[in-house]
């Protein structure tokens, strides 16, 4: 048994283990499913590196680990192009070990090797457990809201 996760960097052919922890993550964090935004998003992602990458998370131990999805944005702020870390599941089974910890190390050796020299990432406010493990892994609190504007009518990630 080991008690570490891998990460592989997943590709179209992953989309529908994928959807199924995107479903579950979202019911979890309250966040409303709205397929005609999240699937194309993923696939988006998965079948373009410029865009960023999904990280699939493995385990000897446990056959459904999670994902981290990581995205390229712009900041003149941050001196050009950082990573968002748009999201972190873990199945329950994953839990406990210390593998949400390992999982952001995963995303930051991502990163890094990628160029990034900043990741960002937001948390929801009920979510004070996720908060205190990225303020532990060294994220800070920038004492920011995130504000959303929809140009077509469709407000993604609202919470249901």
């Amino acid at each position: 048994m080991s008690n570490d996760i891998t990460a592989r960097v997943a590709g179209p052919e992953d989309f529908a283990q994928l959807i199924a922890m995107v479903r579950d993550f979202y019911v979890e964090d309250c966040i409303a499913y709205q397929p005609e935004l999240v699937e194309p998003g993923l696939q988006a992602v998965l079948g373009s590196p410029s865009l960023g990458a999904v990280l699939m998370l493995s385990s000897d131990d446990v056959a459904e680990v999670g994902y981290v999805t990581l995205g390229w944005c712009f900041s003149v702020e941050q001196g050009g192009r950082f990573v968002l870390l748009d999201e972190l599941y873990l199945a329950p089974a994953a839990r406990g070990r210390g593998w949400g910890r390992q999982a952001l190390a995963l995303a930051r050796d991502w990163a890094a090797g990628h160029g990034a020299s900043v990741i960002r990432l937001e948390v929801n406010h009920h979510n004070a457990k996720a908060k205190r493990l990225y303020l532990s892994a060294g994220y800070r609190d920038d004492a920011r809201d995130i504000l959303t504007l929809s140009l077509n009518g469709q407000l993604g990630g609202l919470h249901s």
